[in-house]
C-alpha cells in the first residue's frame, strides 16, 4: 500500500545516509488525570516489514494486541521510559514527556545513532529530527507509539485493581464523563495528578463535605 510505503521514507533516507540504528519514539498519558505518562523508544529492523503498522489512535484495541507481539519480536531493541504523576506535577506534562522518552532511549540495549521523535526535541548527543504527528509519518515512531500505548493501557488495568471505583480499565484515567463523576464521588486517589484542574476541583469539593459545607 502507498500509505505503509510512505511510513520507510525517513527511515530509508537515512539508512542511504549511513545510519543504522535508527529509533522512533511516541509517548502516550499526557491527557490523562492520573498515573504516568509512558513512552517508548524502538529500533525496528527495516528489512522486515509488519503489515497493519499505523498510528496507534488509528487502530483498535485488537489490532494493536496483535500487532505488539510481532513487533517485539522483530525489533532490534526496544524500551520504556515512564514519569509518574508526583514527577508530572513537579515537572509540568511537557518536560514529564521529554523525560520519559529520554528515559526510554537511554534504557535500549543498543545505543541508536539516530532519533525520529514525535514531535519533540530531547537533551541527547544524538542526531535526531521532530517530525509532527510523527506516528503517521515513520514506522519506527508508528511502531513505538503502539507499543507504548498497550504498556500503559496494560499498567492502568492494574491500577483499576489496586484502586477500584473509578473506571481506569475503561477510559485509562482519561478524563471522561464516569471518570469526573467517581472522581468527585470517591475524590483523589494516589494515583491522581494534583495539579490537573479537574482533579483540584474535586480536591476543593471533598474539602467542603469534610467541613460540613454544601456542594
Amino acid at each position: 500500500m502507498k500509505s505503509q510505503n510512505n511510513l520507510y521514507a525517513f527511515e530509508n533516507k537515512l539508512k542511504k545516509q549511513g545510519y543504522k540504528y535508527i529509533a522512533g519514539i511516541d509517548e502516550v498519558g499526557r491527557g490523562p488525570l492520573a498515573a504516568g505518562v509512558l513512552a517508548c523508544a524502538c529500533i525496528l529492523n527495516l528489512e522486515i516489514h509488519i503489515e497493519g503498522i499505523d498510528d496507534s489512535k488509528k487502530l483498535s484495541e485488537k489490532k494493536r494486541q496483535v500487532l505488539t507481539p510481532l513487533i517485539q519480536a522483530n525489533a532490534l531493541a526496544y524500551a520504556y521510559g515512564y514519569v509518574n504523576e508526583t514527577e508530572i506535577d513537579d515537572l509540568n506534562i511537557y518536560q514529564a514527556s521529554k523525560l520519559a522518552m529520554t528515559r526510554a532511549v537511554n534504557n535500549l540495549k543498543i545505543k541508536p545513532d539516530y532519533l525520529l521523535i514525535d514531535a519533540m526535541q530531547l537533551d541527547l548527543d544524538i542526531p535526531q529530527d521532530a517530525i509532527i504527528k510523527g506516528d503517521t509519518k515513520s514506522v519506527s515512531i508508528a511502531g513505538a507509539s503502539i507499543l507504548a500505548k498497550v504498556k500503559r493501557d496494560e499498567i492502568m488495568e492494574k491500577f483499576d485493581i489496586i484502586y477500584p471505583g473509578y473506571g481506569f480499565k475503561q477510559h485509562k484515567g482519561y478524563p471522561t464523563k464516569q471518570h469526573i463523576q467517581q472522581l468527585k464521588k470517591l475524590k483523589p486517589c494516589k494515583i491522581h495528578r494534583l495539579s490537573y484542574k479537574p482533579v483540584q476541583d474535586a480536591r476543593l469539593i471533598q474539602q467542603r463535605l469534610d467541613l460540613g459545607g454544601i456542594e
